[in-house]
């Protein structure tokens, strides 16, 4: 545990360290009560808690809850389909896209920010969802370089999640939680606008918050009289 620096010697006595403390207790938020994800479903396109469909917090270790944050996405968004030929699914978001914004938000957080949780609002079809991370961009990184410099804010969490954490579903298109050659944004943006036809958005708010805006799919008019909209979970 000291060779994977989850542990730290203070005052002469070994200690959990702070990745130790996010990935190897039941509750991180015992210790650090920001970290965790605080996820919201909307029936409309606004943060507006008379529209609230589902609401949930996810702390425990943080691989758990990235898959829980995935979850709630997978499983709150609709996946219009059309029966005429064959059953034929229009998801609203790409589960790889969304797969990575999570992972990214999780790893890239600043910890040190306090009262600073990772926020998740699901919003109607309509619209899209968007994902909040607390702290600005690492070092010199920028909204507009991020597609060309990797440069991860926690280096011992991006390392470990590269290397020990196995991803559980094959279809994401990667073996462990986090891909060493920092491939994630391209997979964000080109998946995501391959589904909505618009890009998604990265912002960084008053250098203290990164926001991301991921679209959600657009059906043609002709295909929109034509489908159900069902849960992913049936």
């Amino acid at each position: 545990m000291r060779r994977l620096h989850l542990l730290s010697e203070f005052d002469g006595q070994l200690h959990l360290s702070i990745v130790g403390v996010l990935l190897c207790t039941v509750n991180p938020t015992r210790w650090l009560p920001s970290a965790y994800i605080q996820a919201v479903a909307y029936s409309g396109s606004r943060n507006d808690p008379q529209d609230q469909l589902d609401a949930k917090d996810f702390s425990g270790p943080l691989d758990k809850q990235i898959w829980d944050a995935f979850d709630f996405v997978r499983l709150n968004m609709k996946v219009p389909a059309r029966k005429a030929l064959g059953r034929i699914d229009y998801p609203q978001y790409s589960l790889r896209a969304i797969f990575e914004a999570v992972v990214n938000a999780v790893v890239h957080r600043d910890y040190s920010i306090w009262g600073g949780r990772i926020r998740l609002h699901l919003f109607s079809d309509r619209f899209g969802l968007e994902l909040y991370s607390p702290g600005s961009l690492p070092n010199s990184m920028t909204v507009e370089t991020m597609r060309m410099m990797s440069m991860p804010r926690n280096e011992v969490l991006s390392s470990l999640f590269s290397r020990y954490y196995v991803v559980r579903d094959s279809g994401l298109g990667r073996e462990y939680l986090m891909d060493r050659r920092g491939s994630g944004v391209d997979v964000i943006l080109e998946e995501s606008e391959r589904l909505s036809g618009k890009s998604p958005v990265y912002e960084n708010l008053a250098d203290m918050e990164l926001k991301l805006t991921i679209y959600a799919a657009n059906l043609p008019a002709d295909e929109l009289m034509m489908t159900n909209a069902v849960s992913c979970s049936e």
